[in-house]
């Protein structure tokens, strides 16, 4: 027997969701993350780029101590890509293994999960992914 959601307590969980993404967070100093979804090859795709933090907590290139642009821009280059055909396998390799892990951050982690399985959902059904 399958439960669900009632559609007003969906609208709830969205909303509360929508209010949680709003609060500030501290960026991760061991970089960032792009995931993407390989459609033809079904894997997701994560590429690690790095980054500094100013004295403000905002994002610097490594090299110029430029304010790194969240649109436009040259394109950067990945310091680490990692491919797995699951969410599951994709967070084994990004927090075990070899060290330094190129996560940083606790909530940062977290994100990241939960990404991961909307990028293997959409995997899965052949939906479009758009990263969070």
């Amino acid at each position: 027997m399958s439960k669900s959601i009632p559609k007003a307590d969906f609208n709830q969980l969205r909303k509360l969701d929508d209010e949680l993404s709003k609060r500030f967070i501290s960026l991760d100093p061991r970089g960032y993350f792009l995931i993407r979804v390989d459609y033809a090859a079904c894997q997701i795709i994560v590429e690690h780029y790095s980054n500094n933090l100013d004295d403000r907590g905002r994002a610097v290139d490594p090299e110029t101590g430029e304010l790194l642009a969240c649109r436009g821009g040259e394109p950067r280059k990945p310091i680490a890509s990692y491919r797995a055909i699951s969410a599951k396998q994709m967070g084994i390799k990004l927090t075990e293994g070899e060290k330094p892990y190129p996560l940083g951050r606790l909530d940062h982690a977290l994100y990241m999960g939960r990404e991961l399985q909307r990028a293997e959902n959409c995997l899965v059904t052949g939906e479009e992914y758009v990263q969070d």
